[in-house]
Parts: structure tokens; sequence; C-alpha cells
């Protein structure tokens, strides 16, 4: 996939991992979390392309090797109209008919639970595309804000809405396992900053995604981490117990951190999400 650059101009670096071993089977839109870049799930990627399914997106805007200020977006929904650039630039390399699968993990799982939201009741924002299924990794449904960050963040959003500092979010946090974790803090695209917009929509789009779960059609597998101190397990917690057992498959990792695709139990991990895929698109 080429480059993408969104409509007010910022271009966002693209990732493509190709399928192996015989025709695609569909696309994965994949949805990195905050703070970091999409070339940490290169690893994923493999295991996925070894079941013939392509790997696809985009650091978003302000993160990894795309353009744009560190942490910031200039509205609280611009990630969600970045991903709609990405769905339809895959949509066109794509043959007729071909699944496009979402994978977001933390503040990824967030921003596609959210734009999937928007298909699933009322009349859809123009951003709105439909996917095919959506696989979810520790989404940030509960960013665990308590009282005083919320009002904190009413302040900043008057007074300095794109002002990036410091988003309190340890590295230890991330993984048990230390070479992890190393590579995590010596990576020279990996930050630490967050601003109030972008931290608006952390703090608001999950409790709009919970508010149309009972009514939620896509077939959707959901999986966090139930030791997570980045995020509250507790918004997967909530999404789990309301949404259709038609349509949602959901697992908690006792003990695991919040990067589940990064612990020393991630290829049991990943074996769940290539059994859900081939179960949904046999």
């Amino acid at each position: 996939m080429n480059a993408i650059t969104t409509r007010d101009g910022v271009p966002l670096h693209a990732y493509e991992w190709a399928a192996i071993d015989g025709p695609q089977r569909g696309s994965v839109v994949l949805v990195h979390g905050l703070g970091e870049h999409l070339g940490r799930y290169a690893h994923v990627a493999a295991r996925l392309n070894a079941k013939r399914w392509r790997v696809v997106g985009c650091d978003l805007r302000g993160h990894g090797l795309s353009q744009g200020p560190r942490g910031d977006a200039p509205e609280r929904d611009a990630f969600l109209g970045d991903l709609a650039q990405v769905i339809d630039a895959v949509r066109a390399q794509s043959p007729a008919g071909a699944p496009l699968v979402l994978l977001g993990h933390s503040l990824g799982g967030l921003i596609a639970a959210r734009f999937v939201a928007a298909t699933q009741v009322g009349v859809p924002p123009a951003w709105a595309r439909d996917v095919d299924a959506l696989a979810l990794s520790s989404p940030a449904l509960d960013p665990g804000l308590k009282p005083a960050q919320r009002a904190l963040l009413a302040v900043a959003l008057r007074l300095f809405p794109h002002l990036a500092v410091g988003n309190g979010l340890d590295a230890n946090w991330v993984s048990r396992d230390e070479r992890v974790v190393a590579a995590y803090r010596s990576d020279p695209l990996v930050h630490d900053r967050v601003s109030a917009t972008v931290a608006r929509f952390a703090a608001e789009a999950g409790a709009e995604v919970l508010a149309v779960a009972a009514r939620w059609r896509l077939p959707t597998l959901l999986m966090w981490a139930g030791a997570d101190r980045c995020v509250a397990p507790a918004g997967s917690a909530a999404f789990a117990a309301a949404a259709p057992r038609s349509v949602l498959q959901s697992q908690a990792w006792p003990g695991l951190s919040h990067e589940i695709f990064n612990e020393p139990e991630r290829e049991q991990v990943i074996d769940r999400l290539l059994d859900w895929l081939d179960a949904r698109f046999a």
C-alpha cells in the first residue's frame, strides 16, 4: 500500500506485509496504540501472512514515521477520518468481495471499535465504512481516568488543547517480557506524548462504543489483558457482557500485561486470533 495523505495534508507512513503460499484470503488492517508504531507488529503480521492474510496499515498521525505533531490531532475524531482513508485505499487494491478485517490494539482498538460503532446504529457519519469483522487487543474502552484527571483534561481542553504532555504510562506496564520492555524503551519511534484533544477521544469514545454494544451486529473477537495497568480491563469486560453472543467471541487473559501480542504467551494469543479468523472465513 502506498503512503496516504490525510484530507488536511498530513502524510501517513504505510506498511504492507504480503500473504505467502498462495492467493490472499483478504486484508487485515492493523491500528496500533498510543505512542508506538505499526512496525512493532511485524511478528503478528508474519503469522497472519502464513495463513494467507495480507496485513496493511499506517502509523497514526503524530506517531512513528507518519507526520504531524507528536501525540496530537487537529480534532477529536481525526483518527477515524484517517482510518476511513486507509480502508478506502485497501478496498481499492483488493479483489471485489475480499474480506477486510480491522485489528486494533489499545488506543488503536478504541479507534477501530468506535469506527465500527458508527455503522451499528443510526445514521453513519461521513467517515463511516463497512468492514467484515473486528478483532480487538486490550482496547482502551475504559482509559481508567480518575475524577481529578478528568477535571484536569477539561481545563486543558479550554486552555491548550494541542499541547502534548507526558502520557503517564510506564514502559514496564506494556509486557512482562524484559526484552520487549527494553526494546520499547530504546525504540526511537516510540514516544510518550499526548495532547488534550487526543486524550478527549480516549476519554469519551469508549462510552460511545459501550452505548451501542447491546445492538452490535459485526462479528468481533475481543481479547484483553487481565493484569492491564495501561487501560482498565473493566471496559473490555463491560463490552463482553453487553454485546450479543451471536456476534462476539471474547477472552480475558488472566495475568497478562497490556500488550498481549508481546507477552511470553504471545503465540497462544496469536493462535486464538488465527483460529477465530479460520472459523469466520473458512
